[in-house]
This record gives structure tokens, C-alpha cells and sequence, in this order.
């Protein structure tokens, strides 16, 4: 698989490859990531680094990008500031039988966020980034300081979590769900995404529904794979609440899609302790 440059959502734009992304290949979709100064409206207490420096510190301790994409923005003067998302693997995790760990590196030069670092993964057969853990596991760190030397060091820790997050998916998929279970948790991940007091476009079913031959087992790790890829890309046909027919959308905007893929996780590991 080449390099594919894509839209991600409404308000991004993605470049994932199956090669560590080159700086004019991250440039093309997320200038961003290169921007040589913070935003105008930064205070002098404002310590910029930019994330090229981040990235390439990074890329000395063995990390490199396999995705990048940042939000689409009106004013074109906040291109070159606005929120980006790379996802990196460590040289020891480059590849994966099925799945692959990825530390996301988030990061703003205009004031909307903090450097972030936040537990990854991909799953091959769909290429969909899935978000693990809790958001008290993340790591913040603010634009000041040694910003080069905390990210690297968050990047570490991020890596040692994986532990864990591997355990999370065992158990996930040692865990076989009969039918009334599957159709509660796709419930559960409908309340997620759509408004309670409204009938949601597309039924419990149509989420569970697989996209490929792979993915009929019925265990808790494949059942939430089928949930959250059918969630995230959207395209399945259905009824708005005046009984349009409409086609759900890719989840829109890289907080969203951060935010729902937690979600799932975290309905997904909770169902995985009652079980156990």
C-alpha cells in the first residue's frame, strides 16, 4: 500500500502510509506540523517549539510517523496554526500480526491545545486508528519549559503502556459476547454518537454488521472492531428523524473522532471486567 492522502473528516485531513512519512509528504496535508513561529495571538509567556523539532527528536529515539492530518480551518491565516495529530510507532513496533501500537502526538501553535500524548493503535484489515485507555492516562504538556525533552520522555511512557493495552485485548478477545450482548453494547455506542431524545439513523445491527469475512466472531474485541469502524467511516444508509433516507458520515474533526474512539474503548473494557 502507497502513501494515501485523503479526507478525513469534514474538518481534516489525513496522510496515512505504510512508510515512516517523509517532512514535505507531512507538509503537503499538515503545514502546520512545520510552522516556523506560534500564532500572533500568543503571549510573550508562550514557549514555542515547533513540532518538527518534537517530531525529529523523536525520530532519534527510534518513533516514527506513519499518519499525520490537522483541522481544517475558515481563516486561511490559521493554516499553518492550527490543531495536528501524528501517529508514530517505535522501531520495535513498526509491525504487527494483526494490530500495531502508535503513540498520537497532538499539538497546537495557536493556543488550542497542549502537547499530548495519547496510546494507539491500528488494526490492519480496516487501517482504522483506534485510541486506547482512559484520558487520565494521557500526557499534557504545557508550552513551556523543556517541551523537546518531556514530550520524548512522554513518548517512553506512552511505550511502556502498551503492556497493558495488550492485556485489555486478550481479555477483549477471550471474551465471546452471545447476541443480546452484542446488540446492548452496540446500544451503548449509539448513545455516543447521536442525540438520546432523537431515533438514531441506523440501527444496533447495521453497526454490528461486518465489513469483511473476518470480522464475524462474535468475541468482544472483533464485536467492538465492527462497532467503532462502521462508527468512525460512516457510509451506512439509514433514516434521519423525519424518515429521510441519509447516509451517516465519517466522524468529523480530530477531538471527535479522539473522543468516540475513547468511548468505545472504554465501554468496550468495561464490558470486558463484568465478564471477567
Amino acid at each position: 500500500m502507497g502513501t494515501l492522502a485523503s479526507s478525513f473528516s469534514s474538518n481534516a485531513v489525513v496522510r496515512r502510509s505504510d512508510h515512516p512519512l517523509t517532512n514535505d509528504e507531512i507538509a503537503e496535508v499538515a503545514p502546520s506540523v512545520l510552522a516556523h513561529a506560534a500564532h500572533e495571538s500568543r503571549s510573550a509567556r508562550y514557549s514555542y517549539i515547533p513540532t518538527i523539532d518534537v517530531l525529529d527528536a523523536l525520530r532519534k529515539e527510534g518513533f516514527q510517523p506513519f499518519m499525520v492530518c490537522q483541522t481544517r480551518v475558515r481563516n486561511d491565516d490559521m493554516r499553518e496554526y492550527t490543531k495536528h495529530m501524528l501517529r508514530l510507532r517505535h522501531a520495535d513496533q513498526i509491525t504487527g500480526m494483526r494490530e500495531t501500537n502508535e503513540v498520537i502526538l497532538l499539538n497546537s501553535h495557536n493556543g488550542s491545545s497542549s502537547y499530548q500524548m495519547i496510546a494507539g493503535m491500528i488494526r490492519w484489515a480496516c487501517q482504522n486508528g483506534i485510541v486506547c485507555g482512559h484520558e487520565l492516562s494521557d500526557i499534557r504538556i504545557p508550552h513551556k519549559g523543556d517541551v523537546i525533552r518531556e514530550v520524548t520522555e512522554g513518548a517512553f511512557k506512552v511505550l511502556q503502556s502498551f503492556g497493558e493495552t495488550e492485556r485489555q485485548r486478550e481479555g477483549m478477545a477471550a471474551t465471546v459476547l452471545d447476541e443480546a450482548e452484542q446488540l446492548a453494547f452496540a446500544r451503548a455506542a449509539l448513545t455516543l454518537r447521536y442525540d438520546e431524545d432523537k431515533p438514531a439513523p441506523v440501527t444496533e445491527r447495521q453497526l454490528l454488521a461486518p465489513r469483511r469475512a473476518e470480522d464475524r466472531s462474535p468475541d468482544l474485541w472483533t464485536t467492538f472492531n465492527r462497532l467503532q469502524e462502521n462508527m468512525i467511516r460512516g457510509g451506512l444508509h439509514g433514516r434521519n428523524a423525519s424518515g429521510r433516507a441519509t447516509t451517516t458520515r465519517a466522524v468529523t474533526g480530530i477531538d471527535q473522532n479522539i473522543r468516540l474512539n475513547r468511548a468505545l474503548w472504554a465501554l468496550a473494557d468495561e464490558l470486558r471486567r463484568l465478564r471477567s
